[in-house]
């Protein structure tokens, strides 16, 4: 059985190179972030297991991967990417990786808290263009941040933020419990909150979850942070919202287009902290990550 980490920029092929053990499968490592979906069968090449950063495995590409049974995603965000269902029925099973970056994407979520909640970014951009722009800013101390989902990123954040000095607030669709944490119901979340911050997996039953009508009921001048996929929001809504002033600033780590155009509406919006998805890009989250493919390979092998 053979392996092949299709889509491997350079720090992550030295982290697989280095966490190599005697015995594991053998992994082929192709050093090219940037292949085409249409590239999978010739970059596999027969290889039963795929490991995948960030390239889209559409079902007609699968069905020409002969060999291949195993794709294991660098992450949780699969269905982004793939059709898990739509390939277990060619025979091939998708494995998630959990948890390698809750620290990570919380302190990304919250850096991009605090820079929408000051300005930053917009006053640096016009800083840089000769434009000596001063802002006024929102404290944040005394504030209520509301989660929407909560699971490990979500409690990192809830961490974090009760340190500073906010009250936090939370919906998840099962019941959670958690320190100092209040559990409300979601239009409560939305309407009382002055900072929004979603942390869902995407599903059918979140894809497009956060509606116009929800996003009518969020409080005005809230802050909208959204670390999670881009899929749960409507865009369009979200736009709207944005340039009407109902939301006072989105800082947003991920896209329902990556890489975002440059022509793309959300870059013309002064009222918006933008960061390439790469909230959970940190040394440390990247050696639990590529650790974790590892036990994945192993587990297969051994069956």
């Amino acid at each position: 059985m053979r392996a092949v980490f299709v889509d491997a920029n350079e720090s992550l092929a030295v982290i697989t190179e280095r966490l190599e053990k005697p015995g594991d499968p053998a992994m082929r490592i192709n050093r090219n972030p940037d292949i085409a979906p249409e590239d999978y069968p010739a970059v596999l090449a027969g290889a039963e297991i795929a490991v995948v950063d960030h390239t889209a495995l559409p079902t007609e590409v699968a069905k020409a991967c002969t060999g291949l049974k195993h794709v294991v995603f660098l992450g949780t965000g699969a269905r982004s990417y793939m059709n898990p269902e739509e390939l277990a029925e060619l025979g091939i099973s998708v494995h998630l990786i959990k948890g390698y970056g809750d620290t990570a994407v919380a302190e990304s979520a919250i850096a991009l808290m605090w820079s929408s909640a000051r300005v930053i970014a917009q006053m640096d951009r016009e800083m840089r263009a000769g434009n000596w722009l001063r802002e006024d800013g929102m404290q944040l101390t005394g504030k209520t941040l509301g989660l929407v989902g909560f699971g490990g990123i979500a409690a990192e954040v809830a961490r974090i933020a009760l340190g500073s000095g906010m009250k936090v607030i939370a919906w998840n669709r099962s019941p959670k419990t958690y320190p100092g944490i209040d559990f409300v119901d979601l239009d409560t979340v939305l309407a009382t909150s002055d900072v929004v911050s979603i942390h869902l997996l995407l599903n059918d039953e979140t894809r497009g979850m956060i509606t116009r009508e929800k996003i009518a009921k969020l409080k005005p001048g809230v802050i909208l942070i959204n670390t999670a996929r881009a899929a749960v929001v409507d865009e369009q809504a979200m736009i709207d919202a944005l340039a009407s002033g109902h939301i006072r600033h989105a800082g947003l780590d991920v896209f329902n287009t990556e890489p975002l155009p440059k022509d793309h509406p959300l870059t013309k919006i002064p009222n918006v902290t933008l960061s390439a998805h790469s909230a959970f890009r940190t040394p440390e989250a990247s050696e639990n990550l590529i650790h974790a493919a590892w036990e994945h390979c192993r587990r297969i092998v051994k069956g």
